[in-house]
């Protein structure tokens, strides 16, 4: 399921994309985790911190693993050590400072630049290839 647009989701974004697409309503989804709409709402506008035991809740309830649910996959690496922190026994999601949100716009920003200068690249090796092809037939001519 990650794409490159979902890796940069934030957790309230992702859990309201999943619903979304299950056709579920916040009431069907509280129901299912067993706390009241308000309280689900609240985790999907990322009004609240999130315990590790209730993410786990969360993906059994939406039917996904947890790796999906933060956009895991073997190409992406989750540094756990500055996205959580705990509390007792409990695990908890810090929400994303700016600093980290405008670094993931910049890399997003870099990644389309670097596609299309790939692009380009492939445009002039494109003609770099025709060229030799005519130079070859007029060497031929003469």
């Amino acid at each position: 399921m990650p794409n490159s647009e979902y890796l940069f989701m934030e957790l309230p974004q992702k859990l309201k994309l999943i619903r979304s697409v299950k056709n579920w309503t916040q009431e069907e989804v509280a129901e299912k985790l067993g706390i009241s709409i308000h309280a689900y709402a609240k985790i999907e506008r990322g009004e609240t911190d999130v315990n590790f035991s209730r993410l786990q809740q969360i993906a059994e309830v939406m039917e996904i693993g947890l790796s999906q649910l933060f956009g895991l996959d073997e190409k992406n690496v989750f540094n756990l050590a500055g996205n959580y922190n705990t509390q007792g026994d409990n695990w908890y999601v810090n929400s994303p400072s700016n600093e980290q949100i405008e670094c993931k716009h910049e890399l997003e920003k870099a990644n389309l630049r670097i596609e299309e200068r790939e692009k380009e690249i492939d445009y002039l090796k494109q003609q770099v290839s025709d060229l030799r092809k005519i130079i070859d037939l007029l060497k031929k001519e003469e």
